[in-house]
């Protein structure tokens, strides 16, 4: 099946982003850099798209940073900073019990559970309430990504691009989970592959 490109941005810098610390679904703000890898995001967008840009539409996240992204983006664009929709399905993946800590923090912690997600990055789900894999996170974008029916603007998480790049084949599951997801830039996916603009 060919779909029409979509055009993926992770959201901007925040001080737990800066800290090391998974945010999950954690509700955390930008910091002064995630507000201008925002306007980054749109400038690259305006240079990828120019005038089309207007026409697309905008899909984000409903958590706190997607939105400021979002909106800095859109008002880089030129374009009503209010005009997107948003999706409970791209919240970032859930980290249970080991939202807030760094990846150190988690191995000293859990041991056990650090051990089997290393085994398995696609497949483990950590302990607590609201924890997910990757599959988990790929079946929930699933049915949303199968309704788009055009190019589409999306802005979103690290955890959801890497769920998103394996639904439409431009990752593979064991892949994936190592992928950097950088901030600022627009992943670009289409025909079954991905680039950085």
């Amino acid at each position: 099946m060919t779909r029409a490109p979509i055009y993926f941005v992770r959201h901007g810098e925040t001080d737990w982003n800066a800290e090391g610390r998974l945010q999950g679904q954690r509700d955390t703000a930008l910091n002064r850099k995630g507000v201008a890898q925002a306007a980054e995001a749109g400038e690259r967008l305006r240079a990828l798209l120019g005038e089309a840009a207007a026409g697309l539409p905008y899909l984000a996240s409903p958590m706190e940073r997607t939105r400021r992204t979002m909106e800095g983006l859109r008002a880089t664009l030129g374009l009503d900073p209010d005009g997107y929709a948003t999706d409970p399905r791209l919240k970032e993946i859930g980290f249970g019990a080991w939202e807030g800590m760094t990846w150190k923090e988690v191995r000293r912690s859990d041991p056990a559970g650090s051990q089997a997600r290393d085994r398995d990055r696609w497949r483990y789900c950590p302990p607590g309430d609201g924890a997910e894999s990757y599959a988990m996170v790929a079946e929930r974008v699933r049915p949303l990504l199968d309704a788009l029916d055009g190019p589409t603007v999306i802005v979103a998480h690290g955890g959801v691009a890497r769920a998103v790049m394996v639904t439409l084949g431009a990752a593979s599951t064991e892949e994936a989970p190592h992928l950097e997801i950088l901030q600022g830039r627009i992943l670009l996916l289409e025909s079954g592959g991905r680039r950085w603009v």
